[in-house]
């Protein structure tokens, strides 16, 4: 078997999982949450009218203002609805998943020892400067 094979096949393994499988259901909640769907499309409709405001020679910063914290409020609607914080949490697992397999793949393509390689959430602060790298 090559290694594109072997992609392929670790792509159907990742079908099968519990967070693959978990996500897919919240995506389909989600979709057919007529709420959330309702919160979606007021979001983005007042994203296109600060767009549009923004956009004006003559734009009123009263206007952009009160735009701005509707669109804040619809926001923050939206990731309060139960189908979203699902699917969010969802979305993080499988996410978790694919970083730690993409570590694994990296680290063994560089040299390290498969058997041992993985991905380490606490391995980095976010501060570069007195960091050796991460490749």
């Amino acid at each position: 078997m090559d290694i594109i094979e072997l992609a392929r096949e670790l792509g159907r393994e990742i079908q099968k999982d519990e967070r693959y499988l978990a996500l897919q259901v919240a995506r389909q909640t989600s979709d057919e949450d007529q709420e959330l769907q309702n919160l979606i499309g007021e979001f983005n409709l007042k994203r296109m009218a600060i767009n549009n405001e923004a956009g004006k020679p003559d734009r009123s910063d009263e206007k952009m203002k009160t735009l701005n914290e509707e669109l804040r409020h619809c926001y923050a609607q939206i990731m309060m609805n139960p189908s979203m914080t699902a699917y969010n949490a969802a979305k993080e697992q499988m996410d978790a998943l694919l970083q730690r397999v993409n570590a694994i793949i990296s680290q063994s393509a560089e040299g390290g020892d498969p058997d041992t390689a993985d991905y380490e959430e606490s391995s980095c602060g976010g501060d570069c400067s007195g960091c050796s790298g991460c490749h």
